[in-house]
């Protein structure tokens, strides 16, 4: 059985299932130190979650009762993340495995991803996912975007592990990024072209 702690190898150029992380000095202020699990990627585009971001504007239970969904079940606090700009109002469920429905895309063999009401339903009463992760909106390239962006030196892609993708330290996640790929933050510049 594989770990999901340790890399997963594979020969497919596109980067589902991986993270991406932002370069300093990105010129989309919406993307600065975000880290991105990627969900798709291929010749038709891209799209991913940012999964170090938090919305402060919304709690899980405002937004369950927004939608008329009783609470019964609630455990711990479920935070409800900034997936990116595309679509802001729209919510996805980044998750383990062990809760897959009709509707649910399957990203790897560790990760899925659901956007439909019953998944938060199954969340509100305890029944969700073992690990999950809530976003509002998403990140969407179109073709050939992503792969422009990362030949221009704005992003870098790294292995997903389980504490990037689910872990609640959320302010460390750009950092633990960086130095997983072997990077130290402080050593970079943000202008491009400079050493």
């Amino acid at each position: 059985m594989h770990d999901f702690d340790e890399p997963f190898k594979k020969d497919d150029p596109y980067l589902a299932g991986q993270m991406l992380v932002a370069m300093p000095g990105m010129q989309d202020p919406r993307f600065d130190k975000t880290v991105i699990y990627m969900c798709a990627h291929n010749a038709d585009g891209a799209m991913g979650l940012v999964v170090n971001r938090a919305l402060e504007s919304l709690s899980f239970p405002d937004m369950l009762e927004q939608l008329g969904i009783e609470t019964a079940g609630t455990e711990g606090k479920i935070i409800i993340h900034f997936g990116g700009p595309v679509e802001s109002a729209r919510g996805f469920v980044l998750h383990s495995r062990d809760y897959l429905k009709d509707a649910t895309m399957v990203v790897d063999e560790y990760v899925a991803l659901t956007a439909t009401i019953d998944i938060l339903k199954a969340m509100a009463g305890g029944d969700g996912p073992q690990k999950s992760m809530l976003a509002l909106g998403y990140a969407g390239w179109g073709p050939g975007q992503l792969d422009s962006e990362i030949m221009g030196n704005g992003w870098l892609h790294v292995e997903a592990d389980h504490d990037l993708v689910f872990g609640d330290d959320l302010a460390a996640k750009w950092d633990r990024a960086m130095h997983k790929i072997g990077i130290d933050p402080r050593m970079l510049s943000d202008k491009a072209g400079h050493a």
